[in-house]
């Protein structure tokens, strides 16, 4: 199945995030092993970005909901498992 955002035919999960909210997720997750002055510039321009698009967070949301919508069984797969019941052999522990 494709997921084609904005005209564009998204090539993995991250690219159909990048794609859907505008911006890379490195300005908003960060880089390993970024400098601090590297992490006050990328929240600098993460805060104008804020600012100059006050229906930013909607969209995250609406995101994050397609997200889960689309891979629920996956994420809400949960195995009940059942405890196992040793049969009483009578009997005193010593």
């Amino acid at each position: 199945m494709k997921s084609i955002v904005a005209g564009r035919v998204a090539a993995s999960t991250t690219e159909f995030i990048e794609l859907t909210l505008g911006t890379p997720l490195d300005l908003w997750l960060g880089v390993e092993g970024e400098s601090e002055m590297e992490r006050a510039a990328r929240e600098d321009a993460a805060r104008d970005i804020l600012a100059d698009n006050l229906d930013f967070i909607d969209r995250v949301s609406q995101v994050a909901a397609q997200a889960i919508e689309a891979h629920a069984p996956e994420l809400f797969n949960v195995t009940l498992l059942q405890a196992r019941r040793r049969p009483y052999r009578g009997g005193v522990a010593a």
